[in-house]
């Protein structure tokens, strides 16, 4: 049984860029199946209902099926945790408070069942406290100021967001690495994403040409140095939602494609890249 692939973003997707929906299609698009289970859980940020209805939307509009999990209203669910996460094919989570997502998550049994989905081939993906989760370690803001945190060390290494917006946050990282507190890792800017198989980086995207990301790293010496990666620029999709965004009416071009053409290309995409890779000894 092979793990499914992890997919951090530093910001972006529907809950940040409504109308630009090309990180939310490249999610979809790593899907195992062609009409996938996809589960969303906003527990980060309280589960809001903006974000609630804003998922739905759009998902609900695409090739999959749509489902969210709610931590605060259980009492809902018609199936036990497990077969429903378990079930799944797409696991996307939300952003906000990474340490008040994580105590949740344990309270109620939801991180041994997140690993454990994964290991049977489900797509784990999120952005900001969603994305950093997934790594031994992350930079949290969930106490005021930035600090060093560990997550459930699904990948190795440290991820930090907000990168370029919220610079403090790459300040801290560089200097728990440079001081042993994080491991090596990386940083992305809002509307990148990173993309991780069978826990090793396989590619960079992104869905606006000045969103970037560095591999954050330390020297024998003790200096930390970062190296910027290769960012592939996707392609706009379309979704019902770009006529509601005014970004999108200021005369700038764009040249929208749909979302099924774009699941094809990135699918075409990563076969060609998986079947290129070398193989791993042993």
């Amino acid at each position: 049984m092979t793990s499914g692939p992890i997919f951090c973003m530093g910001g972006g997707g529907f809950t940040m860029e409504p109308g630009r929906p090309a990180l939310d299609a490249y999610i979809l698009a790593l899907a195992p199946v062609a009409r996938p289970r996809v589960l969303f859980l906003p527990t980060a940020s309280g589960d809001p209902k903006d974000q609630v209805e804003r998922f739905s939307r759009l998902f609900g509009s695409w090739p999959c099926r749509p489902r969210v999990l709610s931590l605060f209203h259980l009492q809902d669910l018609e199936e036990s945790l497990e077969t429903l996460i378990l079930s799944q094919d797409v696991i996307y989570v939300g952003g906000g408070s990474m340490r008040n997502l994580l105590a949740l998550w344990r309270a109620h049994g939801v991180a041994d069942l997140l690993l454990e989905a994964h290991r049977r081939g489900a797509v784990l993906a999120g952005l900001s406290a969603g994305a950093m989760c997934w790594f031994q370690g992350g930079v949290s803001c969930s106490s005021g100021s930035p600090e060093p945190i560990d997550g459930l060390g699904l990948l190795e290494g440290s991820f930090s967001v907000h990168a370029r917006q919220v610079p403090e946050r790459g300040a801290v990282q560089r200097s728990a690495i440079a001081a042993g507190r994080l491991p090596d890792g990386w940083m992305a800017d809002d509307y990148c994403g990173l993309l991780f198989v069978d826990g090793r980086l396989e590619e960079a995207v992104a869905s606006r040409p000045d969103a970037g990301a560095r591999r954050v790293h330390r020297e024998p010496g003790g200096g930390v140095v970062e190296t910027p990666l290769t960012v592939r620029m996707l392609e706009p999709v379309t979704s019902d939602l770009v006529a509601d965004t005014a970004e999108l009416r200021t005369g700038q071009a764009y040249a929208p494609m749909d979302v099924r053409d774009e699941l094809r290309a990135v699918r075409r995409m990563r076969g060609r890249a998986l079947a290129s890779r070398p193989r791993r000894a042993g």
